[in-house]
């Protein structure tokens, strides 16, 4: 696994994490946080299938 990779899977493990959270706060607030952490997870998927630039 390269670092790419890596990055991708921790930014989205966090986003999940944190949507978790969400969840379990409730209301306005929580629906906020959750919303946060699906972009993340969203934006991490999407990391992990943009094509690498060669240096």
């Amino acid at each position: 696994m390269n670092k790419k990779n890596t990055t991708s899977y921790i930014v989205t493990g966090v986003g999940a994490a944190v949507t978790g959270v969400g969840a379990l706060l409730g209301g306005n607030l929580g629906a906020g946080v959750a919303g946060f952490g699906l972009a993340h997870v969203v934006l991490g998927v999407l990391d992990n299938f943009r094509p690498t630039t060669r240096s």
